[in-house]
């Protein structure tokens, strides 16, 4: 039996509260299913190229693969599927300011470092996020610069490249009317660990101008930054409320959580940080926790002691103590978090029952 389908409705078969029985079946009983050739969720049918006469982005280099993200698909984890979402929430809704569109209209978050595309089209752009030199150069040749937050007219032709990041590490890419991408279970965010929503956009990929003209507003000229954007080697204190699960930890692993100094690993994605630090947190217990449920921002604690911060696309549950949970009014920081910047974590308050039931 298909466990998960995208395209029913509820996509999980079993539901929270079903009682489930298994039984034995012989193989004559077996029921003769006919699977199709054809695409079983949305995200499959993003590899049908877009026809070639309709307004495109035609992607030329992506040194890292590009995604298409929104608000996310909240309120599905009763199925087993996490919000995912733009990493930084403020940028994505300023790039469509800047454009003029609906501010939870499907943007690409770009890991910038050489990500070119050319137009077939006549639009207007916008990026915000991670600040980095954005030129256009046009079919004569001749270059010109996009400002972050401020609106681009593209012209036919046109090839737009990204270049690296000054600071932070993610921006996102706008075009006024949109793109051309479908939803999946209400949202066209791709979740890098479900493997839902639109395919990661590589060299070679068309992507379709959906064009709308639905609810734009003017373009804005007035469009400011909300976060001041890390760079490599920085120093950052991140807010953070201990527990739930703090009385796993020794007093001196307390103490190395909150007054060491952590760094960022490479070994990081869209899922979670993995942090390092000269001292691993020492803990209490060393029996199995039995799994629980899990948020963005939550500090998980491996047996190696090394921290895992999880960000938009994190599994719903997670077997590793969580030693704290990083407070909300710096979760949109963490998706611009370049590698080898340093992390000091700052308790709200010392941790209680109470405030650990509460958060």
């Amino acid at each position: 039996m298909r466990m998960w389908d995208s395209s029913r409705s509820p996509s999980a078969l079993l539901q929270p509260g079903n009682r489930v029985r298994f039984v034995t079946i012989d193989d004559a009983e077996l029921p003769v299913h006919v699977i199709s050739d054809s695409p079983t969720s949305i995200s499959d049918q993003h590899t049908i190229p877009p026809q070639e006469d309709c307004d495109q982005f035609k992607v030329i280099t992506a040194p890292f693969p590009a995604l298409f993200q929104d608000f996310g698909r909240s309120g599905q984890s009763s199925q087993g599927v996490s919000a995912s979402g733009a990493l930084d929430p403020p940028s994505l809704k300023a790039a469509n300011r800047v454009v003029g569109n609906p501010v939870n209209t499907p943007c690409l978050e770009i890991m910038p470092g050489v990500f070119s595309f050319e137009s077939s089209a006549r639009v207007v752009i916008g990026y915000a996020g991670a600040p980095c030199m954005v030129t256009i150069q046009d079919v004569r040749g001749h270059t010109r610069t996009v400002t972050n937050l401020q609106p681009a007219a593209v012209e036919p032709g046109d090839v737009v490249k990204f270049g690296h990041a000054n600071a932070g590490v993610r921006c996102y890419l706008a075009v006024r009317g949109g793109f051309d991408v479908n939803e999946v279970l209400g949202s066209a965010a791709t979740d890098t660990l479900a493997n839902l929503g639109p395919k990661p956009v590589t060299a070679g990929r068309a992507l379709k101008l959906r064009n709308s003209r639905c609810n734009l507003m003017s373009v804005s000229l007035n469009e400011t930054s909300t976060l001041i954007l890390p760079k490599a080697g920085d120093v950052l204190v991140l807010d953070v409320v201990l527990g739930p699960r703090t009385e796993w930890f020794t007093s001196k692993g307390l103490e190395t959580f909150t007054q060491q100094q952590w760094n960022v690993t490479p070994d990081s994605s869209r899922v979670g940080i993995r942090l390092s630090g000269d001292i691993p947190i020492e803990r209490e217990r060393n029996d199995e926790l039995p799994s629980e449920g899990t948020v963005k921002g939550a500090i998980q604690v491996p047996p190696t002691g090394q921290p895992v911060l999880f960000l938009a696309d994190h599994p719903l549950t997670g077997g590793y103590p969580v030693i704290g949970a990083v407070a909300e009014h710096h979760l949109d920081l963490l998706g611009q978090l370049p590698v080898n910047t340093k992390i000091r974590l700052r308790p709200l308050a010392p941790f209680s029952e109470i405030v650990g039931v509460l958060n």
